[in-house]
């Protein structure tokens, strides 16, 4: 009986989070947009592309962690397959598609900015860009599920 209160609990807090996740949506493209017009204010065009998604990712790993360790949850019962606990896993499935969705808005916001038209590697971002900004994309989402499933296992 206890295990299936526990399993609720857990249920509970993780469809609380991927509310929390899809609602928090709509603020990181207005981040976004503020940080850029903050850089072309001040003449700081050149990597903004970069700078601003590693900013508003990282920001927002750290802001969904902060409140990902508020909600009740109860991981002692909880598989662990190879190191790495299901709670980790179901948690990480808040954020399928939300990078390629956030990534085609932010090119899609550089190429239609008149104000970014005069700089062709940030109005136009190239593959090669685009991809280095992946890799570290992936490296901010690496730490970022590192902390959730060291935060999970210590719970147990």
């Amino acid at each position: 009986m206890q295990m299936m209160i526990d399993e609720q609990k857990n249920a509970d807090s993780i469809a609380q989070f991927c509310q929390h996740i899809n609602e928090g949506k709509p603020a990181l493209k207005n981040q976004y947009r503020q940080l850029l017009a903050q850089d072309l204010s001040r003449q700081q065009w050149d990597g903004c592309f970069q700078r601003n998604m590693l900013t508003v990712l990282e920001q927002t790993y750290d802001e969904a962690f902060s409140h990902l360790k508020t909600l009740p949850f109860d991981s002692a019962a909880t598989q662990v397959n190879q190191g790495l606990s299901e709670l980790t896993q179901q948690t990480l499935a808040a954020f399928d598609g939300f990078i390629d969705e956030f990534l085609v808005f932010v090119v899609d916001l550089h190429r239609t900015s008149c104000a970014l038209s005069n700089f062709p590697d940030e109005h136009k971002p190239d593959k090669t860009y685009v991809n280095e900004v992946k890799r570290e994309i992936s490296g901010l989402w690496q730490n970022f599920a590192l902390d959730i499933n060291a935060y999970f296992l210590e719970c147990g």
